[in-house]
């Protein structure tokens, strides 16, 4: 009995969304040691402006029978690989293989100060796919990973056989509605932001709040109180200047894979939503309009509304969104 209540212990100390539950927040590695995925973690080795550098990712096998495709996952900038295990799960029941990167500067990828690009991240997700011997995918990407999902296609279209952009960010160009602040301003926010603060904002993303969803906050928040917290705050503040200066939204028109939108009608995200004008907010972040907008000037897109659904469709709308997803996978 003393065994098992001492095997409990660890086990609720180790729990990953556990951990502070019941009083002070433990540190959290910025390359998140300690911290359970769904699957297997491998690493890519990588060389960078002269760094060595390692891109995490996971590679799932389908269960039972293969139907001979892969998908890649892309996350978006406030989560890693991690988020997608539901997604994995139904793809892989289907017979697909699933990769899920953590990109540079996200999950349990290195932290590097570089000059973050979507070209770049598009370029390592490619040399990732070439690793593992897979030459065309079906690319899914979520938020950030949106516009790095539209960026991988417009590089290489020939490796890509459908793009899914599931309330991509980067459907306006933020440089025309966001002030500009500079490196330094943002660095400062980053890391004067609180566990409060980071769930203020996560929250967002829903129309309606789940105790699940916590666990993203308390990722960021634990993350705050690790002495490496400063770079993980540098690449957060560099990846943020990459959205903000390297808009996508020009070249939709430019995209041959057959596409599929999936937009929460609720959501009105903007980056840099803080400082937009009061008089300017009912104008941006309108996603319902910019989806529409955008199914337009992509070449035979799909849309699919989903009502009364946020910023995170594979959250609020699990069984719609992965619904969509594998009946579009299979057009």
């Amino acid at each position: 009995m003393m065994g098992m209540l001492v095997s409990l212990l660890a086990l609720f100390l180790l729990s990953p969304a556990m951990a502070g539950a019941a009083g002070e927040l433990q540190p959290l590695s910025i390359t998140m040691e300690g911290y359970e995925y769904p699957y297997p973690v491998a690493f890519l080795p990588l060389t960078i402006e002269g760094q060595d550098l390692r891109m995490a990712y996971m590679d799932v096998p389908p269960e039972g029978r293969s139907n001979g495709r892969a998908v890649v996952l892309l996350h978006g900038k406030n989560f890693s690989g991690n988020y997608w295990k539901e997604t994995i799960r139904v793809l892989t029941h289907s017979g697909f293989r699933v990769v899920v990167p953590d990109q540079l500067g996200f999950g349990k990828s290195s932290k590097p100060n570089i000059h973050y690009s979507f070209h770049l991240l598009a370029a390592t997700t490619r040399k990732l796919l070439d690793t593992l011997g897979i030459r065309q995918v079906a690319v899914v990407g979520h938020s950030m990973g949106g516009m790095l999902a539209t960026r991988f296609t417009l590089m290489y279209p020939e490796a890509v056989t459908h793009l899914v952009l599931e309330n991509p960010i980067g459907l306006e160009d933020y440089r025309a509605i966001v002030p500009y602040v500079t490196l330094e301003d943002v660095y400062r926010g980053e890391l004067n932001a609180t566990e409060e603060s980071i769930r203020a904002y996560h929250r967002t993303y829903y129309t309606a709040w789940k105790p699940e969803y916590d666990e993203y906050v308390m990722i960021a928040a634990r993350w705050r109180l690790s002495g490496e917290y400063p770079r993980l705050a540098m690449s957060s503040t560099l990846t943020y200047q990459m959205i903000y200066e390297q808009p996508v939204c020009h070249e939709f028109a430019n995209i041959r894979a057959k596409t599929l939108l999936v937009i929460g009608q609720a959501d009105r995200t903007v980056v840099g939503k803080s400082r937009v004008k009061k008089e300017l907010l009912s104008q941006v972040g309108q996603y319902p309009l910019l989806g529409r907008k955008t199914a337009g000037l992509i070449p035979g897109a799909m849309l699919v509304e989903v009502p009364n659904v946020g910023h995170i469709p594979h959250f609020e709308a699990k069984e719609r969104f992965h619904q969509e997803l594998l009946a579009f996978l299979k057009y």
